[in-house]
């Protein structure tokens, strides 16, 4: 039983590490999270951009040319 108490009291007054890991592993997730956010965000920003340069390529060559307004 004596065993048992001094363990308990030596894993008691070394935890300090403990809470060190856990707020390291705790913000390793949320970093995570937010790349993970991150990246499926600009993955949609990057679908609106390419819809919209094609829409724009593809009324610039339907335009032709002389039938802009000119800056001359």
């Amino acid at each position: 039983m004596k065993v048992f108490r001094t363990l308990a009291a030596f894993l008691h007054k070394n935890d300090r590490g403990q809470d060190v890991a856990e707020y390291c592993l705790l913000t390793a997730l949320i970093a995570l999270i937010a790349l993970g956010v991150f990246l499926h965000f600009s993955g949609g920003m990057q679908g609106m951009w390419n819809s919209a340069n094609s829409s724009l390529a593809a009324g610039n060559s339907t335009a032709g040319p002389g039938t802009g307004i000119s800056g001359n």
